[in-house]
């Protein structure tokens, strides 16, 4: 099983543009679907995602991240890899692999692990990601909003360009997304596509989107 820890270890430099990610072989795509899939079906479950099925219904893409950890003691980094599927005549594209990273500094300690699944609603946030190095927060004309169980108010069908719902446990009380980075992950996308799995996401959020 693919292990996310180590993403923690990177994410300072990630933050700077400075780092890429571990090559990756096609077992280990093979699981990041398997539990994106699975973040996917508890999304569909949660109570908080409730009308942000309207906004999905004219999303250009979704991005999941099936294990985002933040931890830390006095500096603290946050990092997990994630999927991006493009809306298409045919449904949903073909997956690819991008990786999620940031880091801060101050006094903190704890430890957290969260499922997040970007909603990217606009043409321009979706550029933004495919170009490479997309920092939140850091585009200008970019909004970003979260959808939980304590923000109703991003639940609008124009929450905002990119719209996250989050499912997050452990001693934080919640997350931040201001400067995070997401950047594609060469290595993983040069690796043999798990179609099984790859069809197996796709077939789920066609169930819902």
């Amino acid at each position: 099983m693919k292990t996310y820890l180590p993403k923690l270890a990177v994410a300072l430099a990630l933050a700077a543009g400075t780092a890429s990610f571990p090559a990756a072989a096609a077992s280990d795509n093979a699981q990041l679907l398997r539990d994106a899939n699975t973040t996917v079906s508890h999304l569909k479950s949660d109570p908080a995602f409730g009308t942000a099925r309207t906004m999905i219904q004219n999303a250009r893409a979704v991005y999941i991240v099936p294990k985002l950890v933040k931890g830390g003691f006095i500096f603290g980094a946050e990092g997990g890899d994630g999927v991006l599927l493009v809306r298409n005549g045919h449904g949903w594209s073909a997956p690819k692999f991008y990786g999620m990273g940031s880091a801060s500094f101050g006094l903190q300690a704890g430890l957290e692990q969260a499922e997040l699944v970007f909603i990217i609603n606009s043409e321009a946030a979706l550029r933004g990601i495919q170009n490479g190095n997309f920092k939140i927060g850091g585009n200008a004309g970019i909004t970003v909003a979260t959808l939980s169980g304590g923000a109703e108010g991003a639940t609008t069908p124009h929450g905002g360009d990119i719209v996250v719902w989050t499912s997050a446990t452990g001693a934080y009380g919640g997350l931040t997304f201001n400067g995070s980075v997401i950047k594609a992950d060469d290595d993983e996308n040069a690796a043999p596509l798990p179609a099984k799995d790859a069809a197996a996401l796709r077939k789920n959020l066609a169930t819902v989107w």
